[in-house]
């Protein structure tokens, strides 16, 4: 088996130097194995494109959900619909994919190795994010933006501060929460943004059609998030869309319920809809997230990405 392993340096994790940083490649104790530390987008490119022409059977993901992100949205264009196996070996501040996946925070590369000779994996499917203006594609598992560009920005001040994970992700919900049930109507959080959004909805069952001011939109291909938060309800395949009103109604009463997954019929006649669809066409003024990084908006396609074979325990 010939596997290439992507390590970012910048990660987390990876900080502690247990990575060679002296040169773009290292040999690896395994044979047929060789590691990369790319320091920029560019360099991540020539890397990828060596991995191709060695004919790689693994790709492995040293990092968080943005070097994923990144990995993957350099790959699209080198493996088309012909990818290698990946393995995530979770190093970052947030490892989403890495829950999703049950792969556990203290995985090794020599581990995901061992799985994938073992043949363990599951498919998952990236969201792919398009612009109309310049066809330039984005793959990612979590998009979001009103005020989830905002909260982000709160989870991002708390890793300053020395929290991670699933504790970072909660002090900015809480946060965002407290925010918007006491802001006033006009404020950022509450007033929302303006979205003009078409989504054709999974397996031909129509479609939706928004345009208007929204507090926040979600849109994601990941089956769990962390800290058990379950914002688009029954975990499931596919893409699952979440949309809010602007201003959100009796958000204290509405938050538990939604977080928790409830299928109650009074959220979506509160303001909180949810949507599985194959496909969003989407117009926004403000920016948005992608896997923790900030993008401008403008005319956008989302959709579900060509399958890949993620290696698990």
């Amino acid at each position: 088996m010939k596997a290439g392993v992507i390590c970012n340096p910048k990660s987390h994790q990876n900080r502690t130097g247990h990575i060679a940083f002296g040169t773009p490649f290292r040999s690896f104790a395994s044979p047929g194995v060789v590691v990369a530390t790319p320091r920029t987008r560019d360099e991540l490119t020539g890397v990828l494109l060596g991995f191709a022409r060695d004919g790689i059977d693994l790709l492995v993901i040293d990092g968080g959900d943005g070097t994923v992100r990144d990995v993957l949205t350099r790959a699209g264009t080198i493996w088309g619909d012909d990818w290698p196996r990946i393995a995530i070996v979770p190093s970052g501040k947030t490892n989403a994919l890495a829950l999703d996946l049950g792969v556990p925070a203290d995985w090794t590369i020599e581990q995901a190795l061992a799985a994938a000779a073992a043949n363990h994996s599951v498919e998952r499917r990236p969201v792919e994010i398009e612009r109309r203006d310049d066809a330039a594609v984005l793959r990612g598992f979590l998009f979001g933006t009103g005020a989830f560009v905002s909260a982000t920005a709160l989870a991002q001040r708390t890793h300053r501060v020395g929290a991670f994970h699933g504790v970072a992700v909660s002090l900015a919900l809480g946060w965002a929460v407290a925010q918007t049930i006491f802001g006033r109507a006009s404020s950022q959080w509450r007033a929302g943004e303006h979205i003009k959004l078409r989504a054709a909805l999974a397996d031909g069952r129509g479609e939706v059609a928004v345009d208007d001011r929204r507090y926040l939109l979600l849109a994601s291909t990941l089956n769990r998030l962390p800290v058990g938060l379950k914002p688009f309800g029954t975990p499931r395949a596919g893409m699952k869309l979440l949309v809010v009103d602007a201003p959100p109604r009796r958000m204290i009463r509405a938050v538990p319920l939604l977080l928790s997954g409830s299928e109650s019929p009074w959220l979506d006649a509160s303001g909180y809809r949810r949507f599985d669809a194959d496909a969003i066409d989407l117009t926004i003024d403000g920016d948005f997230i992608l896997d923790g990084e900030i993008y401008p908006g403008g005319d956008l396609r989302i959709r579900p990405a060509t399958p890949i074979r993620f290696v698990v325990p």
